[in-house]
């Protein structure tokens, strides 16, 4: 008899078909380390290498055709540090001006002069992105589930820190999808930890989960009850990490041996000596380094306690993101019932003890603080492909808000709300007549929009003209189970939409996407510097075309030799226009701008005298003083 329906109970999987799509893993993506593991009846496990070692160090040598991932690639930092990407989680979905709020000197050569878009890597005679990078290594993780499994990986849960913002999140699913893995989901690294503790512990109540790894600091508070993990509140620091602590130690004997700050490729060296001796200073009372500048070899020591006293204030920074992340949720520390560490930074032993002190209570450190990340999403990646009895109910780490009238945030979905979650708000028009509206999507806590971190825009016409604030225009967010944003705006009486799925120009498009899959990573690179040379003759054009309209009217404000100096610099920018030098294109523009100064001056001052023209100066005054008045 064939079986016209399938009822499932908890825990059974709702997808009788998912086992014919292959195995699913739980990846986390590290600053320092990269771990992936399987779960298989609730119990998860770490893959490990040929040597037993389930640790990937997230390090990326590009000495040759192919990259080189893990511990081979660590070993060429010394050889080759400027051929080598480490760290490069901390660069996730980062424009320039981010960079320069990052703790220490970055030790990595930034492509070119770049305002807009994710910050580009000069390594050797390649230009990469942090999605490119972050790639490799998850192929590296993909390569080594696959070869220990015996079956190909397609599939995974990836971790993010909390704290990451949008443009991070889908900066990170960028990377998988060019790794050829999909996101089953991104779930909060915290999270992740609890699920793994909570699940081998059958611990209940309330628990922080302190994660500290190499580049981002995040804090969550969760309450386990009956399987059900949910986020009460989350907080951190997206640019404080182990790595800091490694800057600490450089920057420190750099000034004792009382040399200048080194070049990119000794600050690389460097920075490897600190991160030893960082890792020594965690059971030995001193550790010696030994490095060179400028072709000199210079040793030097750090004891324990000069360590401390340099890391005491950043570990103090974290203590005060765990206070507000308690204000938040109105709990106090002693109704904390445990406190998990998470990240190769817990193992400082400073750390421990003023985490101790702040909660009252030893910290709960009995699982691998580097491993306990991908054992949960491993968890999770079973649940969701073949049931469980487990639910993660994760919050939203930033508020999501729109821009009003004077660049204030209005915000619709506040920080720390349950996802997946929709929530909508109506808002109006400010003019007569309106038949638009511009829609900027923001996120952060602050009150004007200069302040939190722009999302995306988008526009909503077809509004009918009606007096300002008549119009009724309902604006939803919806933010998804990763925590990712669709944004939507309708009109009420007309039902006119539009919407966006929040994409940050920090991530990579979809046309950028399908290049870098189908035609490699050196093609998708010349898309990109393509794609910005036809940006900068479109922006060159739309200049020469407003010239040429104001000398059609204005003219006779130059003189001949005026006006035969812009000609020459408008016939530059055409040269350029027609060449393959982007560099060259915004050199002639700007000279062009320089050039026509003094007639755009002088058409500002015909301008003036018109409006002016028949009014008599005491009637300018008084019109000025009413202005002044108003």
């Amino acid at each position: 008899m064939s079986t016209l329906l399938q009822i499932h109970e908890p825990g059974e999987t709702p997808a009788p078909h998912e086992a014919e799509r292959g195995i699913a893993i739980g990846i986390d993506l590290g600053t320092t380390n990269s771990v992936a593991a399987i779960a298989e009846q609730g119990k998860p496990e770490i893959l490990r290498d040929d040597h037993g070692d389930g640790l990937l160090p997230s390090i990326v040598a590009y000495t040759g055709a192919e990259p080189i991932v893990g511990r081979a690639a660590a070993e060429e930092q010394t050889r080759h540090p400027e051929l080598v990407v480490a760290s490069v989680k901390r660069l996730m979905g980062r424009g320039a001006a981010d960079i320069k709020a990052l703790s220490g000197t970055v030790p990595y050569e930034i492509h070119g002069d770049q305002q807009v878009g994710m910050v580009r890597l000069k390594v050797g005679n390649r230009v990469l992105s942090p999605v490119e990078v972050s790639a490799d290594i998850l192929r590296a993780i993909k390569a080594r589930a696959e070869a220990t499994l015996g079956q190909p990986v397609e599939r995974a849960v990836v971790t993010v820190p909390a704290y990451f913002d949008d443009a991070a999140r889908a900066a990170t699913k960028d990377a998988a999808k060019l790794a050829g893995i999909e996101v089953l989901r991104l779930v909060n690294e915290p999270t992740a930890a609890a699920l793994a503790y909570g699940l081998d512990h059958g611990a209940e109540g309330l628990y922080a989960v302190y994660d500290l790894g190499g580049g981002t600091f995040d804090i969550s508070l969760l309450r386990l009850q009956q399987g059900v993990f949910q986020v009460l509140s989350t907080g951190g620091d997206a640019a404080l990490g182990g790595d800091d602590f490694d800057h600490a130690i450089a920057e420190f004997v750099l000034r004792e041996a009382g040399v200048q700050a080194p070049s990119l490729i000794d600050a690389k060296t460097l920075l490897v000596a600190a991160r030893s001796a960082k890792e020594a200073l965690t059971a030995a009372p001193k550790a010696e380094l030994t490095f060179h500048i400028n072709g000199k070899e210079i040793r030097q020591s750090v004891d324990l306690a000069k360590f401390e006293s340099l890391i005491e204030p950043m570990v103090a920074r974290t203590l005060r993101a765990c206070r507000q992340v308690l204000e938040d949720a109105e709990v106090t520390a002693p109704e904390v019932k445990g406190v998990v560490l998470v990240g190769g930074s817990t193992r400082v032993p400073l750390v421990r003890r003023m985490v101790a002190k702040f909660f009252g209570r030893a910290p709960l450190s009995d699982i691998n603080p580097d491993e306990v990340v991908a054992a949960g999403a491993a968890l999770q990646a079973e649940a969701l492909t073949r049931g469980g009895d487990t639910l993660l109910l994760d919050v939203i780490p930033l508020s999501l808000g729109i821009e009003t009238v004077g660049g204030i945030v209005e915000k619709v979905i506040d920080r720390n709300t349950v996802i997946p979650v929709a929530k909508a708000q109506e808002f109006t028009t400010y003019q007569d007549g309106q038949t638009g509206m511009q829609i900027h999507i923001v996120q952060g806590e602050r009150e004007t929009v200069d302040a939190c971190r722009s999302l995306g825009r988008f526009e909503l016409t077809g509004i009918p003209p009606m007096a300002a604030g008549a119009a009724r225009i309902r604006i939803t967010f919806a933010v998804d189970a990763d925590g990712l944003l669709t944004v939507s705006a309708q009109e009420k009486t007309t039902g006119v939409k539009a919407e966006i799925a929040v994409k940050p120009s920090y991530g990579l498009d979809e046309d950028e996407m399908a290049d870098m899959l189908r035609d490699s990573l050196t093609h998708a690179r010349e898309d990109m510097e393509r794609r910005l040379l036809i940006e900068a003759r479109v922006e060159a054009e739309r200049m020469l075309l407003a010239l040429d309209a104001a000398l059609k009217s204005d003219g006779d404000l130059i003189r001949p030799s005026e006006r035969a100096g812009i000609d020459a610099a408008s016939g530059k920018v055409r040269a350029a226009m027609a060449g393959e030098d982007r560099d060259r294109i915004g050199a002639a523009v700007e000279a062009l701008e320089k050039a026509s100064h003094p007639f755009a001056q002088a058409r500002m001052d015909r301008a003036m005298e018109s409006a002016l023209k028949g009014h008599s100066l005491d009637e300018v005054e008084a019109s000025m003083a009413t202005d002044r008045a108003e």
